[in-house]
């Protein structure tokens, strides 16, 4: 592997511009300088808002209210925020016909902001923009549920079939999504260059996508702040500012 900054740099444009099937996998490092932290970081979100694991959100309308109120809280807390220049790479790619899809571990829909359709998109663990109806689908907006909390006791029923409502992510202990893992699999196994971005590559199942594209023989880059336990399967490891790299490219 090259050492040099600049070479690994020019080596990622060379990639980018042979390949013709790009898959951008991103974690949560490719929306921090968006103001997103890393939840997981001592002293983070979390610590203060542990979010509830499904089983205890799915067990009272008074753990689905506190779960609902938590969500709220880190929503507050972070503000409006808009799409890195991570995601304006991923998105000038789109548009220049060279990008296969997007798999993302993060929750934000900065992707779809920045201009990859929804349909190009993969959210392993969901969408943390709004929340749905786990029953019918329905969708629900997140200030229709900081209304329904003020206004009433217990937690907001769907407004559709009187179904439970959370936010449409995927919590711990809920099954992951068999199409988002089906899709993921499929983009993985056609594309001809995986950027794994912003992610410890230490989250499984979705860990296991970079993996794939390796063991498939698609060159793997990894572009990261810190090493990752997937870097010796990686044809090219940067570590070094996401939105410096990609900006460049």
């Amino acid at each position: 592997m090259m050492d040099d900054l600049n070479g690994k740099r020019a080596a990622l444009a060379r990639l980018v511009g042979q390949a013709n099937r790009i898959v951008v996998f991103s974690g949560a490092g490719i929306s921090t300088e968006c103001g997103i932290p890393d939840f997981r970081s001592p002293g983070g979100v979390w610590s203060r808002f542990k979010p509830l694991d499904f089983k205890t959100f799915m067990s009272s309308p008074e753990a689905r209210r506190e779960g609902l109120s938590r969500f709220l809280k880190i929503r507050d807390e972070i503000g409006p925020v808009e799409p890195g220049r991570g995601h304006a790479a991923a998105a000038r790619w789109h548009r220049a016909g060279k990008l296969a899809g997007v798999i993302t571990q993060n929750i934000d829909g900065l992707h779809q902001r920045a201009g990859v359709p929804a349909s190009r998109t993969v959210e392993l663990h969901g969408n943390g923009t709004y929340a749905h109806c786990l029953e019918c689908g329905r969708r629900h907006e997140l200030d229709w549920i900081a209304e329904q909390l003020e206004a009433h006791s217990g937690a907001p029923a769907c407004v559709e079939c009187a179904g439970i409502v959370k936010t449409a992510t995927i919590s711990f202990g809920q099954s992951m999504p068999a199409d988002a893992m089906h899709r993921a699999g499929e983009m993985t196994g056609n594309c001809d260059l995986f950027l794994a971005v912003g992610s410890s590559l230490v989250v499984e199942p979705a860990a296991s996508f970079p993996a794939l594209a390796a063991q498939l023989g698609v060159p793997l880059v990894i572009i990261n702040g810190e090493p990752t336990p997937a870097d010796r399967l990686a044809e090219l490891v940067i570590h070094d500012d996401i939105g410096d790299v990609l900006e460049a490219v």
